[in-house]
């Protein structure tokens, strides 16, 4: 048998200046589209606090608990004063996690931010004016339909359409 071997070109080391590309230039990349906004929030999204590394928050509500147990076990002298201070400090600081959350398009929370602006709005109409009950509920009622729509809204136009995210 006769032993036959294929010549092999050269190939360059270094692509010559005046060689023409045979194969055409590639097209340039399309922009990439935006990911589609999904219904997950994901933890590293979250958005931080101004006060970031130091978690006020947590122990804002870790004091208000502690308010809270204080009160309700009768340990402190004013058990009223105690309870309402540490629910206080517990709504404030659960408030303000879910409008951070809520306006930068993390999570809807526009059931409970709808919510506290009606108990915002009934509670000193209740104490400075002598509204009946019936009154009060109705005005709770149309302060939190309205808060929750234009909240939705708000949600809606961060989000990209998404009404709510889990």
């Amino acid at each position: 048998m006769a032993d036959r071997r294929r010549k092999r070109r050269k190939r360059p080391t270094a692509p010559a200046a005046t060689a023409v590309c045979e194969r055409p230039a590639p097209e340039p990349a399309a922009p990439r589209a935006q990911p589609r906004a999904s219904r997950r929030a994901r933890l590293e999204d979250a958005p931080k606090a101004p006060w970031s590394p130091f978690p006020l928050i947590e122990l804002t509500i870790l004091a208000g608990i502690v308010l809270l147990v204080l009160g309700l076990a009768g340990v402190a002298a004013d058990r009223v004063a105690f309870s309402v201070c540490g629910f206080a400090l517990v709504a404030v600081a659960s408030l303000e996690l879910s409008l951070r959350e809520h306006f930068a398009g993390y999570r809807s929370h526009s059931t409970l931010l709808a919510a506290g602006a009606a108990v915002l709005a009934v509670i000193p109409l209740h104490f400075f004016t002598g509204l009946p009950r019936l009154v009060l509920a109705g005005v709770g009622v149309a302060v939190f339909a309205a808060c929750f729509a234009a909240l939705r809204a708000a949600f809606r136009r961060r989000t990209g359409g998404i009404g709510f995210r889990l």
